[in-house]
């Protein structure tokens, strides 16, 4: 039997095969090895502040906080609109969480009707997780306690102090200034300023109405974030010591109002309701801007309920609605003073006299006038308001004259003064009629005369009858109105820098002094004149129609019968008569004459307006001249007048 025989060659070839797989096999380990100590070595040398500001997140984190809305002051920096702070509880819903049982638990602690309940259930459910909706605010300090000793048994509840916003005068600003409300999902938007999450914020609020909503991007400021301590889930354990981040507060607005005035003046309205502005004749500063009766901005802040808002919507007096810019109505006789203008600019000579009867026969009509006031120039027109005047010499100018004049005086117009929602009211001419009325577009005779009284198709609002009125009393720029005065410290230009009017010096001076003869022996004579020494107020009484005569209705001449069937109360006028500083418009709505409605109020604004002015008071306040010695003799009776 042979033995087997070794062969070396054999094992040395796979001894061979086993060295070199070893030296992969070990290089690969190495390089792996080397690998994985390279990347610790990045991570703990090189990564080091990267990852230790990823660890410092897991256990910190940045709540928003709401930056300190701009505050907004009156013309002497009288707070018309500030921030306060205030308790509020807020909830965050969490996941496997039942919202209805954490609120149903909240109300025992806190007053919760059934409809807060929903509305909160609803805001719950519009939120993103864990993003915190508020559930009251303004609640009390025994409340904001008892929420805070149970926060550990309340996951998802916290009780802070936040900021809210607070309107000092109520109501007496509120359709200027406007008010804040809560954010809704239509403000939200993908891009811009309203996708900042800020939007998202339970103590954000956006602006709703008059400043706060047109400036409301100015008003809000900038962001700032509080350093909290969070737990694994990500509920704030503890606030953390440093790296907060400071709001920034919003612009300060200042406004050309002034506070006294506009308190006054919406005191003398007392349950009337209507308007007032009044304006400065050199700078075109508004001073005020009433609409009455007004409503509490504070409560639209808060949240007004269902029941709360229909009352104050279904209100016949429409304590919502702007009536100094939104609301239009025929100007009545103030209208004359620019159909005057018109007349004068066209060559008519205001010695010409027409006879009034106490009627004027036109076509197939017979026109009334308030009175019989025999034979009349232009003059003694203005000052009696005598329609027969007015009608004749309207017929004479015709619309488009009368139009074009009144255009130039403000009417028509609406007027960049920071708040929304203003209507231009209706200036006609005959093109309005070709444009308006499809089925009878020519403009008839019959038309002109009440167009020439401040009637028929012409509306005008407060605010432009007050720029008409500064401009007669300026004569000679075409002033516009200036309510914010600056924003931020910086200031915007006065509505002085306005072109020329562009008329006869002599013509307008001529409508001033029959301005200032109507409170002297005119309609305003018993109610327009001021007391305050040689100091006499000019003006223009006015009675519009203010109800519609179709399908045999009646209307109320006066202040007799239901109030909504009353003419509107009107009156215009500018102090000094001799050197113009303030103008005002006063309209009081349904009020019945204008000399009994609307000049007493126009003049206890106006002497407000004028003593508080310090060039003016000093000469109010100016001494009577001593009277001259004569000899004695015998007294002589004076004829009888």
């Amino acid at each position: 039997m042979t033995q087997p025989s070794i062969i070396l060659s054999d094992v040395n070839v796979r001894q061979s095969v086993f060295h070199r797989r070893t030296f992969l096999l070990g290089g690969g380990i190495a390089l792996g090895v080397a690998a994985l100590g390279g990347r610790l070595a990045s991570l703990q040398l090189v990564e080091t502040d990267r990852y230790a500001k990823l660890s410092t997140s897991n256990q910190f984190n940045f709540r928003l906080v709401p930056p300190p809305r701009g505050v907004i002051t009156d013309r002497n920096g009288a707070i018309l609109a500030t921030n306060r702070p205030n308790f509020r509880l807020l909830y965050a819903r969490q996941k496997d969480q039942d919202p209805e049982a954490m609120i149903s638990t909240l109300a025992a602690y806190l007053p919760m009707d059934d409809a807060r309940r929903q509305r909160i259930l609803r805001d719950l459910g519009n939120a993103p997780r864990n993003t915190p909706v508020a559930i009251m605010e303004d609640i009390t300090w025994e409340q904001f306690s008892a929420v805070n000793i149970r926060a550990t048994e309340l996951p998802g509840v916290t009780a802070d102090m936040g900021e809210v916003r607070v309107y000092p005068h109520g109501g007496a600003f509120a359709h200027v200034v406007g008010y804040v409300a809560k954010v809704n999902k239509e403000d939200i938007t993908e891009t811009g300023p309203n996708a900042d999450p800020m939007m998202l914020h339970p103590g954000f609020r956006i602006g709703r109405q008059g400043l706060e909503k047109s400036l409301d991007l100015k008003l809000r400021g900038r962001p700032g974030a509080q350093k909290v301590e969070v737990d694994a889930r990500g509920q704030q354990v503890r606030l953390a010591p440093g790296g907060d981040i400071p709001a920034l507060a919003g612009k300060e607005v200042q406004l050309s109002l002034d506070m006294d005035l506009q308190l006054r003046g919406l005191e003398l309205f007392g349950e009337e309701s209507g308007a007032a502005v009044m304006m400065d004749c050199q700078s075109g500063d508004i001073l005020t801007l009433i609409s009455a009766p007004s409503f509490d901005a504070n409560r639209f802040v808060r949240g007004l309920s269902g029941t709360e808002y229909r009352a104050l919507a279904e209100y016949d007096h429409k304590p919502l609605f702007n009536k100094a810019l939104t609301a239009t109505y025929p100007p009545g006789s103030t209208f004359k003073t620019l159909v005057a203008v018109a007349a004068l600019e066209h060559g008519v000579d205001p010695k010409m006299t027409v006879n009034c009867p106490g009627f004027w026969n036109f076509g197939n009509r017979r026109w009334r006038c308030d009175g019989v006031h025999g034979r009349n120039n232009m003059h003694d027109a203005i000052s009696t308001s005598c329609d027969t005047y007015f009608y004749t010499i309207s017929i004479r100018l015709g619309p488009d004259r009368i139009a074009a004049v009144a255009r130039r005086f403000g009417l028509g117009e609406t007027y960049d003064i920071g708040i929304p929602g203003q209507r231009k009211g209706l200036v006609p001419d005959t093109e309005y009629k070709k444009r308006t009325f499809k089925r009878d577009p020519v403009w008839h005779p019959g038309e002109t005369p009440s167009m020439g009284i401040g009637q028929g198709y012409t509306l005008v609002n407060a605010l432009q009858q007050c720029v008409m009125t500064a401009r007669i009393a300026n004569g000679r720029k075409a002033l516009a109105p200036r309510l914010i005065r600056s924003i931020g410290g910086v200031p915007t230009p006065e509505g002085s820098a306005a072109p020329d009017l562009g008329f006869n010096p002599d013509h307008l001076a001529f409508v001033r002094e029959a301005m200032a003869s109507v409170t002297t022996r005119g309609t305003a004579a018993r109610t327009g004149q001021i007391g305050l020494g040689d100091i006499r107020m000019a003006g223009k009484t006015g009675t519009a129609q203010g109800y519609n005569y179709q399908n045999g209705g009646r209307g109320v001449h006066g202040t007799n019968g239901p109030w909504h069937l009353r003419d509107h109360a009107w009156f215009v006028g500018f102090a000094p008569h001799d050197a113009p500083r303030y103008a005002v418009a006063v309209l009081v709505e349904h009020g019945g004459f204008g000399a009994q409605a609307a000049a007493p109020r126009a003049r206890d604004l106006m002497r407000l307006a004028l003593l508080q002015d310090p060039e003016l008071r000093g000469r109010i306040e100016r001494p009577p001249a001593p009277a001259a010695t004569v000899a004695q003799g015998p007294v002589v009776p004076e004829a009888p007048a």
